[in-house]
């Protein structure tokens, strides 16, 4: 696989590097980024790097299903988080999306600037019909981002997240590629 970006503006989404370990970690790690996540903080830096390496692995492969994307201020480089787009089955065209974005650039329009080009991608390059979206009922920021991104609110799964406080419902967001886009 040639090494590919997606740029806007401000941001530009890479395919993750080991060099991203210590970025990663951290991210991970942070209590606020991990409220709604169902992944866990991690103990050390053996199990981030644990969790990490098939992401890495994935994204050599010549043919990608599962693009895990750092995403990085371009103004200086920073790290700001994490962006994933897991492919479906070919015959159904389908994606879905995932982002967790560090708590210092939370409420900037990052996460929001990053699903848009990702939704993009998956549409213009990709030739999606159909990119999905969960979000746990309780996360207010990030459904904020869907709808800003133009994902519709479908449905509702009962008590399937298990996160540290309890089970959650979880919102399901979708977009297709006949829907009008918010690119602004």
């Amino acid at each position: 696989m040639t090494e590919f970006e997606i740029l806007t503006d401000r941001i530009k989404l890479r395919l993750i590097e080991l060099s991203d370990l210590n970025s990663i970690h951290k991210l991970h790690s942070l209590p606020e980024t991990d409220e709604f996540n169902t992944l866990g903080i991690p103990q050390n830096f053996e199990e981030t790097k644990n969790i990490i390496e098939p992401w890495i692995a994935e994204n050599k492969l010549s043919k990608i299903r599962n693009y895990t994307f750092a995403i990085e201020n371009r103004s200086d480089r920073e790290f700001i988080g994490l962006f994933g787009l897991k492919l479906g089955d070919e015959k159904y065209k389908r994606g879905e999306v995932w982002y967790k974005i560090h708590s210092d650039y939370w409420k900037k329009g990052f996460a929001t600037e990053s699903l848009k080009a990702v939704i993009n991608f998956g549409f213009d390059n990709l030739k999606l019909h159909r990119i999905e979206a969960g979000c746990a009922v309780g996360n207010i920021g990030s459904i904020k981002v869907l709808e800003k991104a133009g994902m519709v609110r479908e449905g509702r799964l009962r008590q399937v997240l298990p996160l540290k406080f309890g089970w959650s419902d979880n919102f399901e967001y979708s977009i297709l590629e006949t829907d009008e886009r918010k690119n602004n």
